[in-house]
């Protein structure tokens, strides 16, 4: 899975303290790996409960994703986005659960 990230992530993830920034390094192999399972076929697909990925209620077409809620406490929004044939993940925001407000 091919990733993009908003420029909004990227000052989010820059503003992250290192031990923050390596958690999310840490967990983006398991949630590679379940975004190629879930592109390929999301109708029977379950993300791992260590991830806790949704759709966000609030912002349609916005996933979240909560890796930790203890500290460090993190969270990340994304989506699915396609270029040409191919599906992407677009990083959009990073940090506490602060991001919810603007995803």
């Amino acid at each position: 899975m091919k990733y993009e990230r908003t420029p909004r992530f990227d000052t989010d993830f820059k503003a992250l303290k290192p031990e923050h920034r390596r958690a999310f390094v840490e967990v983006v192999p398991t949630f590679a790996a379940a975004c190629d399972a879930y592109a390929a076929n999301p109708a029977s697909f379950t993300w791992p409960a260590a991830l806790r990925v949704a759709p966000m209620k609030s912002a349609p077409g916005v996933w979240e994703m909560t890796w930790s809620f203890s500290s460090p406490d993190g969270r990340a929004t994304f989506e699915f986005a396609r270029v040409g044939a191919e599906v992407r993940v677009r990083w959009r925001r990073i940090g506490d659960h602060s991001i919810y407000r603007t995803p």
